[in-house]
């Protein structure tokens, strides 16, 4: 694995564990690592700007579909400080009842600062 693919691992890593943390406080420092303190995120359900409106948005998820986490699905592909790939949110060994395709954008540091998500499968 070169460090290209080993770095967009990590974030990629990083941005799905921010998501699936359920603890206020550990996913405050999740973001307070791995997020810029004005990143942005905005899909067609939510948008929010700065690592509070991120926090509510993640939490506001989580209470939507409890017990739920969302895993990786194929292998991200990247460019310049650019990540894209594909995720599905379900019960651990299910098929995913949402299924989504997120475009993220990072700093120098590889920190994230700007999230655009796509969704491509939704409950009715």
């Amino acid at each position: 694995m070169d460090t290209a693919t080993s770095r967009t691992d990590a974030v990629v890593d990083a941005y799905l564990s921010t998501w699936n943390c359920s603890d206020p406080a550990a996913r405050s420092e999740l973001l307070d690592r791995f997020w810029t303190e004005d990143a942005s995120y905005v899909d067609p359900m939510a948008e929010g700007n700065g690592r509070d409106a991120l926090a509510a948005i993640m939490s506001a998820v989580g209470r939507q579909f409890p017990g739920f986490t969302f895993s990786l699905i194929g292998t991200p592909d990247a460019h310049h400080q650019h990540i894209r790939f594909q995720w599905g949110l379900g019960a651990e060994g299910d098929e995913p009842v949402v299924i989504g395709f997120d475009v993220l954008s990072t700093d120098t540091d590889g920190r994230i600062g700007r999230v655009i998500g796509f969704l491509d499968k939704v409950p009715s």
